[in-house]
């Protein structure tokens, strides 16, 4: 008896002593990321999914904000040794980060993954900077344009309208302002920076050129698209209040109140669990060119974690840009694949199938183009929205606004540089 005692509590003990040093074993990855509602669901099925497939690891989730909020967060996190281990970064502002050391070079890492066949080419290069990759793209997207098809046909427009130029986009809008305008329905929403940048490289333009660093802010064309858009908000087509707040316009285009909107493609499965069947989804305009930036934002790991935590981060990265977490997130939010075996998996295969105008940002990239990622663009995109309010309201010109602009992002840009 004594014997079978002793049998069963060293049992017990082994069995101990394993559960001891698999809690041991565990590692932790604080990560922070930008995503709420729905799509800050679909991200915690990802990380659950992640979790039950890599027992050992835990992936500490924390929502800090918006892309801004993130850089802001993480400059303050970084000298006072608060960084998370992982974070999303916005793929024009990850720059900041790797200049200074701030990231680990993910490199070594997708060079030995079998995944890094399965990425699309942009999806490879917009985590590139400096000949090193920094993020692997988690939610990507372009710019599109979306209109609510009940507010159109009540405005008297029954057919699909030609939406191909900022005057066709204005002639809409105009026909609904004129129509609907007493009943508290605006034109257009007024373009958010996203979207302002899309519609600037569509009058064959750029703000920064990616490839030379040239600043284009006060490039003709720039300056031209930049008085259309205003203009847009000058002439009551689009509200003030988006202007301030730009998610506002977002909003009133949920909620029915506005009949045309510019937007990431991340924005569908709002914009359609909103407006349902009367949502349509259209190319971005091609005024002077068919030109689109490629958004979203990417993964990337502190060079502060430790390196058993900077593994653990890396198996959640390549986890969560597999086909299969790709292709639930796609059918999800509206964000485009990153991965070429995305449309096949049924979920995607479903999505595509039963969601109109899903594939809008997908047919768009024929002619996306990844942003430039100096540190100098997170100053000048940081320092845009106060600039785009006061030439969108009328309180300084556009050229004279673009212009002073320019000339100070050629000397932040000179300071930033090594």
């Amino acid at each position: 008896m004594i014997q079978k005692l002793h049998s069963r509590l060293a049992v017990s003990l082994i069995a101990l002593a394993g559960a001891t040093a698999s809690a041991q074993a565990q590692v932790t990855v604080e990560f922070w990321h930008s995503f709420g509602g729905a799509s800050g669901e679909a991200l915690a099925e990802i990380i659950e999914n992640f979790e039950a497939e890599h027992p050992e690891i835990n992936i500490e989730a924390e929502h800090v904000g918006n892309y801004e909020d993130i850089v802001t967060r993480l400059q303050a996190a970084i000298p006072a040794r608060r960084a998370p281990d992982a974070v999303i970064l916005e793929v024009t502002r990850y720059g900041l980060f790797a200049d200074r050391g701030a990231l680990v070079d993910l490199t070594p890492y997708l060079d030995a993954d079998p995944l890094r066949d399965d990425l699309y080419d942009f999806a490879r290069e917009v985590g590139i900077y400096d000949g090193k990759n920094y993020i692997i793209p988690f939610n990507s997207s372009t710019p599109v344009l979306y209109y609510n098809r009940d507010i159109l046909e009540r405005a008297g427009i029954t057919e699909e309208p030609e939406l191909e130029t900022f005057a066709d986009v204005e002639a809409v809008a105009r026909q609904v302002q004129d129509a609907l305008g007493d009943e508290g329905v605006f034109g257009i929403a007024a373009p958010g920076q996203f979207a302002r940048w899309g519609l600037v490289m569509g009058n064959d333009s750029n703000l920064i050129d990616p490839e030379t660093g040239e600043i284009l802010l006060d490039a003709p064309n720039t300056i031209e698209a930049y008085e259309w858009m205003a203009s847009l908000v000058q002439n009551g087509l689009a509200s003030v209040d988006a202007v301030t707040t730009e998610s506002s316009g977002r909003d009133a285009f949920y909620a029915g109140n506005v009949g045309i909107m510019f937007n990431s493609t991340g924005n569908y499965g709002g914009a359609s669990a909103a407006i349902g069947e009367d949502l349509a989804v259209r190319p971005m305009p091609c005024n002077k060119a068919c030109s689109v930036p490629i958004g979203g934002a990417g993964i990337g790991i502190l060079s502060t974690a430790d390196q058993d935590v900077q593994d653990a981060a890396y198996e959640f990265i390549s986890f969560a840009a597999s086909a299969e977490s790709n292709a639930s997130w796609f059918a999800t939010t509206g964000y485009m694949p990153i991965n070429r075996n995305t449309p096949d998996q049924p979920v995607a295969a479903e999505a595509l199938a039963e969601q109109p105008g899903i594939d809008t940002a997908i047919n768009q990239l024929d002619f996306a183009q990844g942003r430039p990622r100096p540190p100098v663009v997170t100053w000048m995109r940081t320092s845009e929205y106060e600039l785009w309010e006061a030439m969108a309201l009328g309180q300084r010109d556009v050229t004279e606004a673009l212009t002073d602009f320019a000339e100070r992002t050629r000397t932040e840009a000179a300071r930033l540089a090594p």
